[in-house]
Parts: structure tokens; C-alpha cells; sequence
């Protein structure tokens, strides 16, 4: 190939089309934690996302801190925040509380979870007197207000699902019950997710069904986040980023790549939405967005 050739390519490259981005953030636990959060949102805000999320530990135990960074989001910034709800730990009446609390603050969007075990109990046990599973929490939403609500979605099934069948009739569930978008847990062989797709079509789930995505940090931690939630790690993943966890700098750089790669194959494919999954950590994530095309004005 030619310089010339390799210039006009370079030049002629687009990004997909009509890209739209959200983000998800946790709350902080730490003043340092806290400042690297706030980094983060400023960084990402001008890109306009169509919305970030904060998420619910473990059994509610970061209620309030959610509570706190919400309302920060609201007074702070221009972004439209979606507070993360789960069934744990919680009675109808409290979630109810919660909820009402969110709409009179501002806030329209929820992302309504059954929730995890809490931290020592093992497995996940209904809370007597709330909500058992997350679609009794949209239909529970759905009479509180006119939330717009999103809802997980698992395209290589729920560790704890009987089978991918049950899967993906909890999901249809939860959208009949009300919700509006549902979210997938992040993958990195792009064929479980269109493969899933094309299941939720045919099973009658007309919602959108948003990607999520994991621009690698450490490949270590991800692994172990991995090991938990049921997501697979590609072989090819593995010799690409495993060498590279004592060379943070060169890490980055591929992982970049990767989850760039990773958006544009599926954009070839008519999807044109992402939700990133940012561990407070905005600077990957906004180099991908750069890559995809999504800049600040």
C-alpha cells in the first residue's frame, strides 16, 4: 500500500452513524475515591451521553451514598442521572419511598435490579414484605411514577439462571411488567450478544437491548469480575492483555482498541447505542468514544 493510498483511507475512515453513549459510575467511598469519580463525570460530560447511571451495592449498602451522587449529578452537571434500585433489603414501602424521593429530586430514569445476595448470606433470599424479583420492582415502579426504567439483560445467561431459557423468560417478564430498555452485562465476543439479540426478537422482546461494554483497566481484575458474573474471556483476549498487566501504559492503549473494535463490529450490525461501564475511570472510555466519533462540540 502506498503513502498516497494509506492517506486517503485514513482520511476517507467514518464513524458509524447516529452513535449514541451512556455511562455508568459507583459511588465513592473515599475522598480520594470521590475526587477521581468527579474527575470522571466532568471528563465524560461533554460528550453528551444520552444518560449515567449510579449504581446500588450489594444489598443496598451504598443507598445513601447513590442517594448522594444523584443529587450532585442533578445540581453539578447537565447530565441526566438513572439511580440504580434493587429488591434487597428493602419492603415495598421503602422502595417506594426511595422512588418517590428520586421523582421529586428530578430524576426519570431508574435501573430496576433484582439485586445481589448481601455480602455473607450466601445465596439471594425475597425480602419479606418487598419485592422479589426485578420484574415486581418494575410493575412496582410502573404505579409510582412515570419512570422511564432500563433492566439488566445477560447474553451469556445469569450465573444463577436455571438455563438460558429461564434467562430469558425473566427478562420478557420484567418488559411486559413495564420496562423500557434493557442493559447487557459486558462480553467480549460480540457473537453472544447478536446471537442474544436475535433470541429476545424471536421470543417476542421488542425493547432495545443496549450493549454493555468494559474498556479493561487491569486484566486481572477483569478476569476475576469475569469469573463472577458469567462472562467468558476469549482466548484471543487473553494473549493480547495478559502479558501487558505489568505495562499499564501499553495496556491501555490496546484496550482501547479492543473496545473500540469491539463497538464498530457491532455498529457493522445495526447497533448504535453503548453503555460503558467505566469504574470511575474516565479516560479509556473517552478515548474510545473519540474513536466512535463522539467528541466535545
Amino acid at each position: 500500500m502506498t503513502i498516497t493510498t494509506l492517506n486517503r483511507k485514513l482520511a476517507e475512515f467514518e464513524p458509524p452513524k447516529d452513535i449514541a453513549v451512556s455511562f455508568e459510575f459507583f459511588p465513592p467511598k473515599t475522598p480520594e475515591m470521590e475526587e477521581s469519580l468527579w474527575h470522571s463525570v466532568k471528563k465524560l460530560e461533554p460528550l453528551s451521553p444520552r444518560f449515567v447511571s449510579v449504581t446500588y451495592g450489594a444489598g443496598g449498602s451504598t443507598r445513601e451514598r447513590t442517594h448522594k451522587t444523584i443529587k450532585r449529578i442533578l445540581n453539578e452537571t447537565n447530565l441526566k442521572p438513572a439511580s440504580h434500585l434493587t429488591c434487597v433489603n428493602a419492603t415495598k414501602e421503602e422502595i417506594k419511598n426511595i422512588a418517590q424521593d428520586y421523582w421529586n429530586m428530578g430524576v426519570r430514569h431508574i435501573v430496576a435490579l433484582r439485586g445481589d445476595a448481601p455480602n455473607g448470606a450466601g445465596r439471594y433470599e425475597p425480602t419479606p414484605g418487598g419485592y422479589a424479583y426485578g420484574a415486581d420492582l418494575v410493575k412496582g415502579l410502573r404505579e409510582i411514577a412515570d419512570f422511564e426504567i432500563s433492566v439488566a439483560a445477560y447474553p451469556e445467561t445469569h450465573p444463577e439462571a436455571l438455563s438460558a431459557e429461564d434467562d430469558l423468560d425473566h427478562l420478557k417478564r420484567k418488559c411486559d411488567a413495564g420496562a423500557t430498555r434493557a442493559i447487557t452485562q459486558y462480553f467480549f465476543d460480540i457473537d453472544h450478544f447478536l446471537r442474544f439479540k436475535e433470541r429476545c426478537i424471536k421470543a417476542g422482546i421488542t425493547i432495545p437491548i443496549v450493549p454493555g461494554i468494559l474498556p479493561i483497566h487491569h486484566y486481572s481484575q477483569m478476569v476475576k469480575f469475569s469469573v463472577m458474573c458469567g462472562t467468558s474471556v476469549p482466548t484471543w483476549l487473553t494473549d493480547l492483555l495478559q502479558p501487558l498487566d505489568s505495562d499499564p501504559e501499553i495496556h491501555r492503549l490496546i484496550s482501547i482498541l479492543i473496545a473500540a473494535e469491539q463497538c464498530r463490529l457491532l455498529a457493522e450490525n445495526g447497533i448504535n447505542e453503548f453503555h460503558f461501564y467505566t469504574l470511575n475511570r474516565a479516560e479509556l472510555t473517552y478515548a474510545v468514544c473519540h474513536l466512535l466519533g463522539i467528541r466535545k462540540p
